[in-house]
């Protein structure tokens, strides 16, 4: 499992001490108050990824800020013999609760590897990127958030502005949808895993949720921002994966746990596998739609990846029955859902490449 040797947690008492002593105050113990050059200054330059450093590839930390001046932390990856001529450009992030040296990290290398300059970022609030308090989701903001990555990739000289994509990984998927739609910069988007974190929270999973259910959840959530507000102690988090599977029973939940949980997939700095979202996250997704407008895509094309045996699958079939062409659904036989986290058997790069290749001509 990957240890960083430099706690970036602001709420880390070490770290929180150090930056005292460098007389940044509490607007930086948040996080918040960072520019970019600040956020990158504190972020770990080693290797800390869950998956290996390709030789083909040049990697280096970058940091941007979005609209609401939170300042981003990425990784860019760049082939490493990509010529003079400007390069098209990927936009990365998920899955939902993730860091960028999990899934979103490898499918930025994998796509450097086949001569793309790919960043993948940690979002708002989350990983090595500002924001206060910590481990906050909003779909606005996360949406936001791929916007400001395709404005930095747009600065960059080895990028062709005209040329930029994006990539979402599992709630990230729907982001990016999202963050497509109304940004005509992008000119194609590929998901793989996709969730609409806005349906899922307002309706359970398979739409079963009641509107008792919903206004019970509501109302706790509700409550709790008193609690919130009343302590000097960080907001309350929802907590993660169990450390074990002792007693359950739950297959989501065993798939889930064998990535976040595992040598495999296990970050320190990931909600998923350490202490999940605060509990008042669902609220914004409750009361706001995302892909209401995705037909706005139309005409530039969407890629909608799924496993056959995801328990996220009707997302990916719902979102490409309400998309218009020029769109593309393809399920992959045989996968569940983190299978195309990090499964490059599995994962259709292959496809990615050509869709990418053919449509950031």
């Amino acid at each position: 499992m990957t240890t960083p040797t430099t706690s970036t947690d602001p709420l880390d008492p070490a770290r929180r001490e150090l930056l005292l002593n460098a007389g940044l105050g509490a607007a930086a113990l948040g996080m918040v108050a960072l520019s970019a050059e600040a956020a990158l200054a504190q972020a770990t330059t080693e290797w800390d990824k869950t998956f290996p450093q390709s030789d083909r590839v040049d990697h280096r930390k970058v940091s941007f800020t979005n609209r609401y001046g939170i300042a981003l932390v990425g990784d860019l990856y760049l082939p490493k013999d990509r010529g003079e001529a400007p390069l098209p450009a990927l936009a990365v992030a998920g899955p939902f609760g993730a860091v960028k040296e999990q899934a979103a990290g490898l499918y930025a290398q994998e796509m450097a590897e086949r001569g793309f300059a790919a960043v993948a970022f940690d979002p708002s609030y989350i990983g090595e990127s500002g924001g206060a308090p910590r481990y906050v989701a909003s779909p606005d903001i996360n949406t936001e958030d791929f916007m400001a990555a395709v404005d930095f990739l747009g600065l960059q000289e080895a990028v062709d502005r005209d040329r930029i994509g994006m990539i979402g990984i599992c709630g990230f998927g729907g982001m990016a949808l999202n963050a497509a739609s109304p940004d005509k910069r992008v000119k194609a988007v590929a998901v793989t895993s996709m969730y609409d974190m806005s349906r899922v929270n307002a309706r359970g999973y398979f739409d079963v949720m009641t509107e008792e259910d919903r206004t019970e959840a509501l109302t706790a959530m509700s409550l709790q921002r008193w609690e919130d507000a009343a302590s000097d102690e960080a907001p309350k988090l929802a907590g993660g994966l169990p450390d074990t599977l002792d007693g359950i029973d739950n297959p989501v939940i065993a798939m889930y746990h064998a990535y976040y949980k595992t040598d495999r997939g296990y970050h320190s700095r990931s909600l998923n596998s350490n202490g999940g979202w605060n509990v008042t996250s669902a609220m914004s997704f409750m009361n706001m739609p995302q892909l209401t407008y995705i037909h706005e895509i139309s005409p530039r094309p969407a890629l909608i990846i799924a496993g056959s045996e995801a328990h996220s699958r009707y997302f990916s079939e719902d979102v490409y029955a309400a998309a218009r062409d020029p769109k593309e659904l393809v399920i992959i036989d045989g996968a569940d859902h983190c299978d195309l986290y990090d499964q490059k058997d599995i994962i259709p790069f292959d496809r990615l490449q050509a869709f990418f290749e053919g449509h950031l001509a």
